[in-house]
């Protein structure tokens, strides 16, 4: 049995600790924050506690924090044996200040009152004691079937790789949406159409399913386009990613 210990309470802290509690080797020994108030809707996880000099012994302490409090927060846990992880995709391994230092990072968007399937989600971990990666490995594994030993420097391109597919692509939703509010159209009438981009990355490479009028280096289509943006910033987003597109096509046109 694995006894951890979160450091933290916000989403990814929640989030976690409901995947863990139904783990069959997992045991949340403690959840750790300094909000009283946003402790209390840890309590039917396990015992809670806003003493970061009161933490418990545990064999894993998982920190979710912000990415500028994981050092200080692993300072507390400088006399602990058990392993200490911080759960950020951008962040190196050596932000955490004692010696048996991990990273335990779930691949994955986390919004408040939005559950999540974390048995496929990836984890990806690292640790500089062998004993420690294996520990890791076996927690990854208890709540997920997607698990992943990724060092730092590769760890810190994949999080800037999915804020370009998460982060930015979420954004052009809402250009999108804030296009239709204009004319008074319905946002959903485009859901069909982005689930379908989505789908067929399953199965073809990203370049091979791009189309649109960039794609195909039409300047009518795209002139026009343009003519309708009255926003200085998504003009300069269009023509931006139109560059990049045909660019990105040019020899096959």
């Amino acid at each position: 049995m694995l006894k951890i210990v979160v450091l933290g309470t916000g989403n990814l802290s929640k989030h976690l600790c409901t995947a863990f509690i139904k783990a069959k080797d997992v045991e949340i020994i403690q959840v750790v924050g300094r909000n009283e108030e946003d402790l209390q809707q840890f309590s039917d996880y396990s015992p809670i506690s806003n003493d970061f000099n009161a933490i418990a012994d545990a064999d894993v302490y998982i920190i979710a924090v912000k990415d500028d409090a994981i050092s200080e927060v692993s300072e507390h846990l400088s006399k602990k044996k058990g392993i200490v992880a911080h759960t950020s995709g951008a962040i190196h391994l050596n932000a955490v200040q004692p010696d048996n230092k991990g990273v335990f990072y779930p691949l994955q968007t986390f919004t408040k009152g939005k559950s999540v399937d974390f048995e496929n989600i990836p984890i990806c971990f690292e640790a500089q004691e062998k004993e420690s990666l294996k520990t890791l490995e076996i927690l990854a594994k208890s709540i997920s079937k997607n698990v992943h030993q990724i060092d730092s420097d590769q760890r810190k391109k994949l999080h800037l790789a999915a804020v370009f597919v998460n982060n930015f692509t979420n954004y052009m939703y809402h250009v999108g949406e804030a296009l239709c509010l204009e004319e008074g159209i319905s946002f959903d009438l485009l859901k069909p159409l982005i689930l379908e981009t989505a789908e067929k990355i399953q199965t073809i490479p990203p370049k091979d399913a791009q189309t649109g009028p960039a794609r195909r280096n039409d300047k009518k289509s795209m002139t026009g386009h343009l003519e309708l943006l009255n926003n200085e910033t998504h003009i300069t987003l269009y023509k931006l990613l139109s560059e990049a597109i045909n660019k990105a096509h040019e020899k096959e046109l």
